[in-house]
């Protein structure tokens, strides 16, 4: 938390040599040895009491201010450390909290050194008051700035793109460790960026913003923790993570509108989907109640006639103006109401971004401005409304952009983001694609640290209005586990929301290929329990019970504790409700052990063997998938390395899925090797338990309903004819013609009389698909996007609002 007070004018003239000081902050787990000079402080040495390990400095700045008369002003910059500073006096000192005052004559500026441990941490923080006499700008502050040997960055990417799909890897608030001596380091900010330079280790964030005269600007504060073994540095780093976010880790079931409806949805047909999803999971199957039935991107009034000038995000016609009825109907299934909100006005609110940009409140190329002060304010003043008004989830969704376009507020003085114009940009849109050069990334970055700034606060007012809030971060977000200070999931970012594939397996291994990239390949540090991963779907009724049922396990077992059902409600047989109630109780079941979820394995995209699996001391699983089309074998070793707690017992083998136990033991213990062999496709789903686990409740379920879906003799074969789109004639057709919308840039869509839909950006074509018409009020493109005449409104994919010219 940042604080803000006055501070009286200083003087250092009169102060003298001091003599040199060691101080000590110390617990069980660690100990830090501040030296204390006339030539400031510094870090002597740390002890990792758990590892019994020490790490000595080779250099140490302390810390580090780079300062300016302003970003804008191009050769004033300066920086300044530790060692610029003369030691004034020491304000705490005990074993828990030292502070230290230091002053630098010359600039006109006190840095108070904070530093503080608690009685039974493993991790220690530390951080800066900074008081100026005179105006300067703080362009960037280094809380941590020191030289360890071993110091180590995981996450190396940083791809702070505008136009780059799937490429949308900012590499912000990630942490770094010491890889012989077992610490992690990093700044309890998520637009923080920590980096490793050599041996030089920086924890620190760009601010870009002037110190007034006289008032004391506190900085985040950096973290540095231990371990008992540096191999396993990364566990106790998510052990931190739990202990400091914002709200426990909680089981959120949850159904969501959108794959039932689209935009289309209505207070009525979203009550028929509540009603329904109700009476078959929880009411026929005995699964818990879900905790929020949420309508997604289609309840807010955002076309370019929408009056937001005095309330943002208001209700359109479909839906009651205070969402009573839903309300109502939300909780006659023991459950909350949870919406779709886009911060930045994406998608389906993009229609309320030019009038907002005629008025000044911050709109960029495409979306809003997460700095304007007018729109922000409105935004924080909404979104605290619904949050008391008992909408208990929020998914916001299009923060900074999407999967594949960004805007930054380059030209955001008037809404306080710092900027550069000597880099040249004066005239450029705010997704210019020019911006993808990394030497514009500290421009963008200004934008990033401001606007998720302003996001925090508004999280902060979230959570008082309701404690038991619940927020998803969504597109144009970023991971950073320090993000759950504040919201309690983040989507996985470079993935779409649907995983496409032509079966089950095709499905799990693309968003599984999106798992091991994030955690094998970028080794980017987030706890796979908070992520929003867009699943799991059943959209039809035509695959077998099995096939679904290892789907559905498969899935579940990724270890997100954000469980979120897309539905094509009423396509379900009643073999599909009871394999999604089988999975749903499993989950409820195995859910504690989310705390250590993680993956094992190789590379689903390259056909390797791979699960996921996490533990407790008296209980675990193990999911295990071969997604290749050929027999292979695989060995797991049940010990640390693979997530299991030292000094476990031994484990009674159980599971939901009989043939999953096929020439296995009953029983196994801390250290023993499970060595099988996975056929073609083959999942297997693996309980791990003190005592032996009952399944009957789920196995009931798997014989509840004798009927099942037995594919035809054709089934998996390529239907060679199906292969094109056959169009149909739209003669008379009331979407006949050129319709025109925004979607980072100027696109239309035009439909002809012999079946065709030509897609262009400006004046340049960019495809021509068939399409076909099932009445006078939609059109469907390859049998698949939607498209919905709603008065003289054309409805796009659900997103998109067209209109004729």
């Amino acid at each position: 938390m940042r604080h803000t007070f006055l501070f009286s004018a200083f003087s250092v003239t009169a102060l003298g040599l001091v003599s040199a000081e060691t101080l000590t902050l110390e617990n069980q787990s660690i100990q830090r040895v501040l030296n204390i000079d006339k030539a400031g402080v510094t870090t002597s040495g740390i002890h990792n009491k758990q590892a019994k390990r020490e790490l000595q400095p080779t250099a140490c700045a302390e810390f580090s201010l780079r300062l300016s008369e302003g970003t804008d002003k191009e050769g004033t910059d300066f920086t300044l450390t530790s060692k610029d500073f003369a030691y004034s006096k020491t304000l705490k000192k005990d074993k828990g909290h030292v502070a230290v005052e230091l002053l630098n004559e010359k600039h006109g500026l006190k840095v108070v050194a904070h530093y503080t441990l608690e009685d039974d941490a493993f991790y220690m923080r530390k951080y800066l008051e900074i008081t100026s006499r005179k105006k300067v700008c703080l362009e960037r502050v280094d809380v941590e700035a020191l030289s360890l040997t071993d110091a180590y960055q995981p996450y190396q990417e940083k791809k702070i793109t505008a136009r780059a799909p799937w490429q949308w890897k900012p590499g912000l608030g990630q942490p770094l460790f010491t890889t012989k001596t077992g610490t992690f380091w990093g700044i309890e900010f998520p637009a923080s960026y920590n980096y490793v330079d050599g041996e030089k280790l920086r924890c620190g964030y760009l601010h870009g913003r002037m110190l007034e005269p006289g008032k004391t600007y506190t900085s985040y504060a950096a973290v540095m923790g231990v371990s008992d073994d540096p191999a396993f540095t990364s566990d106790a780093f998510y052990e931190y993570i739990d202990q400091v976010r914002v709200r426990p880790l909680r089981l959120q079931t949850q159904y969501n509108s959108w794959f039932d409806y689209h935009g289309g949805v209505t207070r009525e047909a979203f009550a028929k989907s509540v009603n329904k999803v109700n009476e078959e999971l929880c009411v026929k199957r005995g699964v818990t109640p879900l905790k929020a039935y949420v309508i997604d991107d289609g309840w807010q009034d955002s076309n370019k006639k929408s009056d937001w000038s005095d309330q943002v995000w208001k209700v359109n016609g479909k839906f009651d103006s205070d969402f009573g009825s839903s309300q109502k109907t939300v909780k006659s299934a023991k459950s909350t109401l949870g919406l779709w909100l886009s911060p930045g006005c994406n998608f389906g609110a993009r229609g309320a971004v030019p009038a907002m940009r005629e008025k000044g409140w911050g709109g960029l190329t495409n979306y809003m401005s997460l700095a304007n002060t007018k729109y922000m304010d409105m935004l924080e003043k909404r979104m605290v409304q619904l949050a008391k008004e008992e909408t208990t989830y929020f998914k916001l969704d299009g923060c900074f952009g999407h999967l594949n376009i960004r805007d930054f507020d380059i030209d955001g003085a008037a809404n306080g983001v710092p900027t550069m114009p000597q880099l040249g940009t004066k005239g450029w849109s705010s997704d210019d694609k020019r911006l993808n050069d990394p030497k514009y990334d500290e421009l963008k970055s200004y934008y990033l640290v401001v606007g998720t700034e302003r996001m925090m606060k508004i999280f902060e007012g979230m959570g008082k209005a309701n404690p038991d809030v619940y927020i998803v971060i969504s597109n144009g977000a970023y991971l950073s586990p320090w993000w759950l200070m504040h919201v309690d999931a983040v989507w996985m970012i470079n993935a779409g929301d649907a995983a496409g594939g032509s079966s089950r397996t095709k499905e799990l291994v693309y968003r599984d290929g999106v798992y091991h990239n994030i955690w094998a390949k970028e080794r980017t540090h987030y706890p796979m329990n908070s992520l929003f991963n867009h699943e799991p779907k059943k959209t039809k009724s035509h695959e077998p019970k099995d096939v679904f049922r290892k789907y559905l396990y498969m899935n579940m077992s990724r270890g997100t504790g954000f469980v979120e059902l897309y539905l094509k409600t009423f396509n379900l047989k009643e073999y599909d409700w009871d394999v999604l109630a089988e999975g749903m109780l499993w989950v409820e079941d195995v859910f504690p052990t989310f705390k250590r979820s993680r993956m094992h394995g190789g590379d689903p995209k390259k056909g390797e063997v791979y699960g996921f699996t996490a533990w407790l001391e008296k209980r675990g699983y193990i999911s295990i998938h071969n997604p290749s089309d050929s027999a292979q074998d695989y060995k797991i070793t049940l010990n640390r390395k693979f997530g299991l707690i030292p000094g476990a017992q031994s484990y009674v083998l159980s599971s939901p899925i009989d043939d999953s136990l096929q020439g296995l033991k009953k029983q196994y213990a801390y250290g023993d090797v499970i060595q099988l062999t996975l056929k073609p496709g083959e999942i297997r789903i693996l309980n791990f338990d003190h005592e032996k686990r009952d399944w009957s409740k789920l196995k009931a379920l798997q014989t509840r309903t004798a009927a099942d879906f037995v594919p035809g003799p054709n089934a998996g074969k390529k239907k060679v004819e199906n292969k094109k789109h056959v169009a149909v004639s739209l003669a008379g057709h009331p979407l006949l013609g050129r319709w025109y919308y925004e979607a980072g840039g100027k696109h239309s869509r035009e439909f002809t009389a012999d079946g065709k839909c030509i897609l262009r950006k400006g004046n340049k074509e960019i495809w021509t698909k068939t399409c076909t018409s099932k009445d006078a009020d939609s059109v469907t493109v390859e049998n698949r996007y939607q498209h919905h005449l709603k008065g003289n409104t054309l409805v796009i994919e659900g997103r998109y609002r067209a209109k004729k010219r």
